[in-house]
């Protein structure tokens, strides 16, 4: 998912690491430091619109080397969620780097998350812009809860429950999509995807540009 100009980010934003509050962290966050960038698939790549596989082995240097290259690919792709298939991996893994409507900058990962979205007749849908760093350069409005729980586990097995409000509800919902093969595109009327296309065609070539320079700024 992408990162709006509206909702920049602050270093003195209380943060929550893997749903716990910290004191602070940086930006990006270590697991960035630590990672090496990946190239991010396209929409219309078969990766992106199958299911992803369980992860069945946790606690490996494998999987904590995917999900530091995750978060360095997102921080360089100005993203505020990605999916393991958006690296062309398919296993059920998104990692995030999220605000929400207070302020309270969200870091983490999850690994086979499952959602869980409030009753129909509690549900409060929103209609607000997002991107998708695997739709380079296109957003459109999507219909979201406002309010979402996320359940799965962290790269050692760990299980997590993680609750999103506002903006970061939003992103859990976008990536958790991913993951059973699915892009924003799939919620949008056929009018609308075609215009968030076109979007990519004329806007993509920019975007990769700018992650090309920013990589390059990190040394990467």
């Amino acid at each position: 998912m992408s990162v709006h100009q509206e909702r920049s980010r602050s270093a003195d934003r209380r943060v929550r690491v893997q749903g716990s509050p910290v004191d602070s962290c940086p930006a990006p966050p270590p697991e960035a430091e630590r990672g090496s960038v990946r190239r991010i698939t396209v929409v219309g790549e078969e990766v992106l619109s199958r299911p992803c596989r369980e992860v069945t082995e946790f606690g490996t240097s494998e999987l904590s080397a995917l999900i530091d290259d995750m978060f360095l690919t997102m921080h360089v792709a100005d993203g505020a969620g990605l999916a393991a298939n958006q690296v062309g991996v398919d296993l059920r893994l998104f990692v995030y780097d999220c605000p929400d409507e207070e302020g309270i900058r969200h870091v983490g990962h999850l690994i086979n998350p499952v959602l869980e979205l409030p009753d129909p007749g509690s549900r409060r849908l929103v209609d607000d812009v997002e991107g998708c760093l695997s739709v380079p350069g296109a957003t459109m409005a999507v219909p979201r809860t406002d309010r979402a729980v996320v359940r799965g586990f962290d790269k050692d097995g760990r299980p997590l429950v993680i609750e999103g409000w506002g903006y970061f509800a939003r992103c859990l919902q976008h990536e958790t999509d991913h993951l059973i093969g699915h892009t924003y595109l799939d919620r949008l009327s056929k009018r609308d995807r075609k215009d968030a296309l076109r979007q990519m065609e004329d806007r993509r070539e920019d975007v990769f540009a700018r992650r090309a320079t920013k990589a390059a700024g990190l040394g990467r």
